[in-house]
């Protein structure tokens, strides 16, 4: 692997399969030190396992991956203390104080007594957690334990952060307010932000936006670049019924799934537009004309939405959030 100074994060060529599955397919990309790099891809497009394999879980199969100039192989522990991680899934020991928790984080990474306990206090403040430092973890609502660890993930004060999908299930609020914390960060530290994430909005300001599917990536560049390149303007629809979603499919060669019931189609061309609604305006339920976005780059990169998943499922998410408090 070729030495890059000024990069956080090299991956070259990186391959990994799960038995007949290839979760990456030579996979390429450089991230530069500071930087908020953002991956976008629907469940199963491979963001996790590459941030596995950078957080030296998983070997690649093929290629090589470097974190803050250590090979995540050959290097596997001077790699691990440049990176903080935040993981999809929460992995507090909810049996423990918000302070306990963070103690024992310290301990793993061998900090001093006097320095632990200085970025303790410092982390908790940060994420706005001062006032539950000594509460059991399992008395957290979801929005808690997610400032929590990444406080935590943050305590030993690594070069490079890395986020897993960190806001899924977490109310609005919650979320901006995380956001807020990281690029605080961001500009006080130099810190180099990786995020995989379902939510288009939490990265319409990043320096980068790497869109990843089945594996491959399929386009890089700044969201604005992505955008003009790719981005084009839609017409989504819900048809009242199945007949209707035929007649719709049979007579507009241009027309694409959106899951089990809703269609897009370009509406660029006015006229064609105007046509179409005119002949099915009485047998849609919903119209909706979505502008260029990076979730429309993404619909006409792969022909499918970003959040490829059941209205059911998107608002069971919702109700979670809810649930989980604005404390």
């Amino acid at each position: 692997m070729n030495a890059q100074p000024d990069a956080a994060i090299v991956v070259s060529n990186v391959t990994v399969s799960y038995g007949a599955k290839r979760a990456l397919d030579d996979v390429s990309l450089t991230v530069p030190a500071g930087a908020s790099f953002a991956l976008l891809g629907p469940n199963g497009a491979g963001k996790t396992t590459l941030i596995s394999v950078l957080c030296t879980l998983r070997r690649p199969d093929r290629g090589s991956a470097a974190v803050a100039g250590a090979d995540v192989v050959r290097m596997p522990t001077q790699a691990r203390r440049s990176i903080g991680v935040v993981f999809q899934d929460s992995s507090l020991d909810d049996r423990l104080s918000a302070w306990e928790n963070l103690e024992f984080h310290g301990l793993v990474y061998g900090m001093p007594k006097k320095r632990r306990r200085t970025m303790i206090e410092a982390a908790l403040a940060l994420v706005e957690l001062e006032e539950w430092t000594h509460d059991i973890v399992r008395s957290f609502s979801g929005g808690m334990r997610r400032r929590l660890e990444i406080a935590r993930a943050l305590l030993h004060e690594p070069r490079i952060l890395f986020l897993d999908e960190p806001t899924v299930g977490l109310d609005a609020q919650t979320r901006q307010r995380i956001w807020q914390y990281l690029e605080t960060l961001r500009r006080e530290r130099g810190l180099t932000v990786l995020t995989t994430t379902h939510y288009i909005e939490e990265v319409e300001d990043a320096d980068s936006v790497c869109i990843i599917d089945q594996g491959r990536i399929i386009a890089q560049d700044t969201p604005a670049a992505l955008k003009e390149r790719f981005g084009q303007r839609w017409l989504t629809v819900l048809p009242q019924d199945q007949e209707a979603a035929d007649a719709i499919l049979a007579s507009v060669p241009q027309v694409r799934r959106l899951g089990a019931q809703r269609l897009a189609l370009p509406a660029e061309d006015e006229a064609a537009t105007d046509a179409f609604l005119s002949t099915f305006r009485d047998r849609l339920s919903e119209v909706r004309f979505q502008p260029p976005t990076l979730e429309s780059v993404f619909l006409s990169l792969t022909g499918r939405e970003l959040r490829d998943r059941a209205d059911g499922q998107r608002d069971a998410e919702k109700a979670a959030g809810r649930r989980g408090g604005q404390r």
